[in-house]
């Protein structure tokens, strides 16, 4: 007989006797969560005695990476299921790999884990095998840590496991993780199937304010599935987190965001994207600096070159790249902007070049109207005026799949 525990138990057990809405109302009471920090936060890997129940007597498969640890210690959650004797079968492996050592936007393939001789195989990019294999487990388990932005690839691997547990009548347990921008909602919300991408894959605002959980929920109570159907779906909570908190990834996510500051400023920096702007990969400081090979962007000097996933996708590799130096700010300080984009837009001396991947930029807005905007000489403040509509009624939709404390 088949055991499922339903999402309100877990949060209950999680969150305790925390209120779902809060008194606080403020959008500027964020606070950090650091080491030094009194507040204990649990992933949802970390609780162990809440999701091994549920995988006892079945065949198990995983999509997880680097990020998919779990404890202080930063063991790999591979590791803790074939220790606790769980019949796991394979993992998916999304952008950059199960390590998290694949550059961007490159072909991850079916391999073999070294470490622990677990088959791997893919969903980024399309995989022939992976009806066969989603056929041979009774459940998968998602655990991949999100950073808060739209064109974040992990959030599109969630919904095509979703697609597949849908498909073939299997479970979903997701192992929910702290978004480490989850203390803000921002940026145009796509609504055009034509701008649909890996990179703007939901109808949701482009800083979404979601964990995995909270968007798997909505997935399913959208009706964003093939058919509106709804995957078989329990979410483990964070224990100790809310929106307000803002978390310091212990793992790096992905192999241009190295450290806390570029996390809080992806959002804001990922547009240029879309242009010929380099936004530091191929450096020591990937989206901690922002430059293009003509002094007119700034007094700041940098040359991309070759690191550790940033080898085949670096603008202006071995150029002298002249621009801003952003590494000197307070990260827990950063949200989501227009700035960066439009400063370097009004700095360039042929404004009809800057965006080179025009394309590209629309499908990272998730709407041709941001580009259109800019182009038109509009401020920052008339074009967040514009999209204002469109985040009060997606915020609307975002609360009935909170799982955590808001207090946006």
């Amino acid at each position: 007989m088949k055991v499922y525990l339903s999402i309100l138990a877990l949060v209950a057990v999680a969150l305790g006797s925390c209120s779902a809405g809060g008194t606080d109302k403020s959008k500027n009471n964020a606070q950090s969560v650091s080491e030094e920090s009194t507040v204990k936060i649990e992933t949802a890997a970390d609780q162990l005695s809440l999701y091994l129940p549920l995988l006892e007597g079945k065949k198990v498969g995983l999509m997880g990476n680097q990020t998919s640890i779990v404890g202080e210690g930063k063991e790999h959650l591979v590791d803790v299921l074939m220790r606790e004797k769980v019949d796991l079968r394979f993992a998916f492996a999304p952008e950059h790999g199960f390590r998290g050592e694949v550059e961007r936007g490159e072909k991850v393939s079916n391999e073999v884990d070294e470490q622990t001789g677990l088959p791997l195989y893919t969903l980024y990019g399309g995989n022939d095998k992976q009806d066969s294999i989603v056929q041979s487990i009774d459940v998968m388990i998602f655990d991949l840590q999100d950073v808060g932005a739209r064109f974040y690839t992990y959030i599109t691997s969630l919904h095509r496991v979703m697609e597949l547990c849908v498909k073939h009548n299997k479970e979903l347990i997701v192992l929910d993780r702290p978004n480490p921008c989850g203390d803000q909602v921002d940026g145009p919300v796509r609504k055009d199937d034509k701008f649909k991408s890996n990179v703007s894959f939901h109808k949701i605002a482009m800083v979404h304010g979601l964990t995995v959980g909270e968007l798997a929920k909505m997935i399913n109570g959208e009706g964003w599935l093939d058919g509106g159907k709804e995957c078989k779906l329990t979410v483990v909570p964070v224990k100790g987190w809310d929106h307000s908190l803002i978390y310091e990834l212990p793992v790096v996510p992905s192999p241009s965001l190295p450290n806390h500051l570029s996390v809080r400023l992806y959002s804001s920096l990922c547009l240029f994207e879309g242009t010929d702007i380099s936004v530091g990969r191929g450096t020591e400081w990937p989206f901690q600096v922002v430059g293009h090979n003509d002094p007119v962007y700034g007094d700041f000097e940098f040359i991309p070159g070759e690191k550790s996933g940033m080898v085949k996708h670096v603008e202006g590799k071995g150029e002298t790249m002249y621009g801003q130096d952003l590494r000197s700010l307070n990260p827990d300080k950063q949200k989501f902007t227009l700035k960066y984009v439009m400063d370097f837009y009004n700095a360039m001396p042929d404004k009809s070049k800057f965006f080179a991947r025009a394309e590209f930029f629309d499908k990272l807005a998730g709407t041709d109207e941001l580009r259109k905007q800019i182009l038109a000489g509009k401020t920052e403040d008339e074009i967040r005026k514009s999209w204002q509509e469109d985040l009060k009624e997606y915020k609307i939709m975002r609360a009935k799949y909170l799982l955590y404390p808001d207090f946006m």
